[in-house]
């Protein structure tokens, strides 16, 4: 049995991760431990480049506390400015002892509400619970759940960015 440690309490975050590993090795079981490490960034990662270094930072840091596990991972949501408005998207790196996977979500253009209220400094999430009605969406369906219908929630929307960022693993002799 594999070990993976995911580099957030998050459940959306721990369930992708685990959903990811499972769709790309079917044949492997898996044991997942989640810990809250620092980013290394802004709370809420203002571009593209901020936001796959708190991701990277995350798994690396989670290697750090926890090495005899097998893949560490490190998921980190983040918006950046595009003319007038704001898309959000987010980061997945995956770790082993040989290895580091990269993979990134679909991007996705946020409301003008939503915009105006992180240009007033507030966290997309935050934003999210305003504009919606909601109470830590973040950690259930998200920006894009709320935005789409659930069409693609959250954790859909992670899944396929940690299996991107698994390519890598399943062709290791291609990323070596």
């Amino acid at each position: 049995m594999k070990k993976i440690v995911v580099a957030s309490n998050n459940p959306v975050k721990i369930q992708a991760a685990l959903n990811g590993f499972q769709r790309m090795f079917p044949a492997e079981e898996f044991t997942i431990e989640s810990l809250t490490v620092p980013s290394g960034v802004s709370d809420q990662p203002m571009s593209d480049q901020e936001t796959i270094t708190g991701a990277s930072n995350r798994a690396a840091r989670a290697a750090q506390v926890l090495p005899a596990s097998d893949y560490w991972v490190g998921i980190e949501g983040g918006i950046q400015e595009w003319d007038e408005d704001i898309v959000a998207f987010a980061w997945i790196v995956v770790l082993d002892h040989r290895i580091k996977g990269k993979g990134r979500t679909g991007t996705f253009f946020l409301p003008k509400e939503v915009s105006r209220l992180i240009r007033q400094g507030k966290e997309l999430g935050e934003a999210d619970d305003i504009v919606f009605g909601q109470v830590n969406s973040k950690q259930e369906n998200g920006a894009v759940g709320l935005l789409t219908g659930n069409a693609i929630d959250r954790a859909k929307l992670y899944e396929e960015a940690v299996i991107l960022a698994l390519v890598p693993f399943k062709n290791p002799d291609l990323y070596r």
